[in-house]
């Protein structure tokens, strides 16, 4: 199957097409669902066959994080990341918004803070606020089509309280990707403020051509005694309801508090998302990855022509992840009016921006993991919805 066959999701108890009524007010028999970061199409065949195998099988009994798994993840990041990692240093969660709950739990107290670079993935803030902690937010500094980091502003900003820096990379929804030395940076930021650094790189397989993704780990190796890494294979290959997820902790006494934790919980990984996740992480799933790239780069094309073709609004152009950021700024439009025209002319649910926090006011953000006709039909009802732009 292509990336651009048809297939219904609706009425399969998935979340982005059988939710989107009800949180948005857009049905799905004649609406489009761009919010929440999964994909349209089925994930690669080598994945699929473990789910056969199991069923053919029929005995879905305990498993562990055995050794096939670890060298898997293992190899997925030497082969397509340059990151050469001890098995030893891998922890599975159920997801890694599980993992960023453990690591809030684990590394700090209610009423301590947790900072964040604004506009930045939702569930951040979220995730802080139902721990009983607070968001110390701080906002990235918009320098045209991208964002940078604006560490002076950020100390300022800073309490005192923080214990923890959780940092998106690439950055979502901007699908900004950081430079080594902005990386480094930001690891100095944190150790010198003493907040262990969470970086959730969950979109780190997601770059688009002509950009280059380098790791934290890689790029401030000196800071591993102050860092958990945050990886999975969930959206790279469609499969984020496996809740399957990998903490990468190489100081060992990070580790063994983390394990400890799961161990207390009574944590043990998902049979079928280890399987999974074993089955992507190979050659034949990074052949996979490669040719969804290039269908995500089309739509990526697809899109950003006909939005920017719209007066006043302007899609960043993306560096990684398959999520378009887009500015309605210029329109001279509330967000009230713009989520109105977007909901009940063109009928896309999409996320809203404000959910992002601060500087994300006047976005909104659109999957483009997709059929390319959707996007061609997206475009059209934007075009449709603001067609009264001159």
């Amino acid at each position: 199957m292509t990336f651009d066959a048809p297939i219904d999701r609706r009425g399969k108890l998935q979340s982005k097409w059988d939710k989107m009524e009800k949180l948005f007010g857009v049905s799905p028999k004649d609406g489009l669902a761009m919010w929440t970061a999964d994909s349209d199409y089925p994930t690669a065949d080598c994945v699929r066959q473990v789910v056969r195998d199991a069923a053919e099988h029929g005995v879905f009994g305990y498993s562990w994080e055995h050794e096939p798994y670890l060298k898997a993840v293992q190899w997925w990041m030497r082969t397509r990341h340059g990151w050469d990692v001890d098995t030893d240093m891998i922890l599975t969660a159920q997801g890694l918004g599980n993992a960023i709950a453990l690591c809030i739990d684990l590394w700090s107290e209610p009423d301590d803070a947790v900072a964040i670079f604004t506009p930045v993935y939702h569930e951040f803030a979220r995730k802080v606020n139902a721990a009983g902690r607070v968001v110390t937010e701080c906002p990235l500094k918009r320098q045209g089509d991208t964002y940078a980091v604006n560490l002076e502003d950020a100390q300022s900003r800073l309490t005192g309280r923080e214990k923890l820096l959780i940092w998106c990379s690439p950055q979502n929804p901007s699908g900004r990707i950081w430079t080594p030395e902005e990386l480094r940076s930001v690891s100095e930021f944190a150790r010198r403020n003493g907040m262990l650094l969470i970086s959730d790189e969950v979109h780190h397989d997601l770059i688009m051509p002509g950009n280059t993704f380098t790791p934290l780990a890689l790029a401030a190796p000196e800071g591993h005694d102050n860092a958990v890494y945050l990886t999975a294979a969930s959206k790279t290959f469609n499969i984020a309801g496996q809740r399957t997820g990998n903490m990468i902790i190489p100081d060992p006494a990070l580790r063994a508090m983390m394990k400890n934790r799961l161990h207390t919980l009574d944590y043990s990984p998902s049979a079928l998302g280890i399987s999974m996740v074993t089955a992507a992480y190979s050659p034949e799933g990074a052949k996979w990855v490669d040719d969804q790239m290039a269908h995500l780069d089309r739509n990526r094309t697809i899109f950003d022509a006909g939005i920017n073709a719209i007066p006043g609004v302007r899609s960043i152009p993306l560096q990684a992840t398959y999520l378009a950021w887009v500015d309605f700024s210029g329109t001279g439009m509330s967000h009230d009016e713009v989520r109105d025209r977007i909901r009940d002319i063109a009928k896309i649910a999409v996320s809203p921006g404000p959910s992002f926090g601060t500087g994300g006011e006047t976005f909104m953000r659109f999957n483009l993991a997709t059929q390319s006709h959707v996007i061609k039909d997206a475009v059209e009802r934007l075009q449709k919805a603001f067609g009264d732009l001159q």
